[in-house]
């Protein structure tokens, strides 16, 4: 069987695949100087600008939390500069996962499970000039978050989580 992706999908699967995996070098090879993240705005502020050290910053916060991070490429859908990937991330939680509210202070962390997820997620990506321009996605948060024992929480977890908090908010 021949490859028939075009440059576009080929450049999009490696743009969702190397937020496990790859290198400072490689975000700034494929990632636009003017790239955004539709989905930075919970993420911690050197995530939010634009270009590949926005995109490595996101990629650091996911690994911090999250280790054998994979996504799995089920369907992929072209058109003009639009490539739309239906995916599965596996991955898991070895860190505490913080979610950041506007002003970039946390919000909300969640402490290790040591537990393994796989949650479905649809990456919409721009391409331009041959490199990532725009990012955004929907995610089955609420099926990873009942994976890891997030939701519903026990209250030994939600303690845990409130702990976690204000140590992150301390160390902000």
């Amino acid at each position: 069987m021949t490859n028939t992706r075009t440059t576009a999908e080929q450049i999009a699967i490696r743009c969702v695949r190397m937020m496990g995996d790859g290198a400072r070098e490689e975000f700034e090879a494929l990632v636009h100087p003017e790239g955004f993240n539709r989905e930075s705005a919970a993420e911690p502020p050197p995530a939010r600008g634009a270009g590949p050290e926005a995109f490595f910053a996101s990629a650091q916060w996911l690994r911090a939390a999250y280790t054998d991070m994979s996504w799995e490429i089920h369907e992929v859908v072209s058109d003009g500069d639009l490539v739309v990937l239906h995916t599965t991330m596996h991955g898991k939680h070895v860190g505490t996962f913080v979610i950041y509210d506007a002003d970039g202070r946390p919000a909300q962390a969640f402490p290790s499970t040591g537990k393994s997820f796989a949650a479905t997620q649809t990456h919409w990506c721009r391409i331009s000039d041959g490199r990532l321009i725009e990012h955004w996605a929907n995610r089955d948060d609420l099926g990873q978050a009942t994976q890891l024992g997030w939701a519903p929480p026990s209250p030994a977890y939600l303690l845990r989580m409130q702990v976690a908090t204000r140590r992150a908010r301390r160390e902000s």
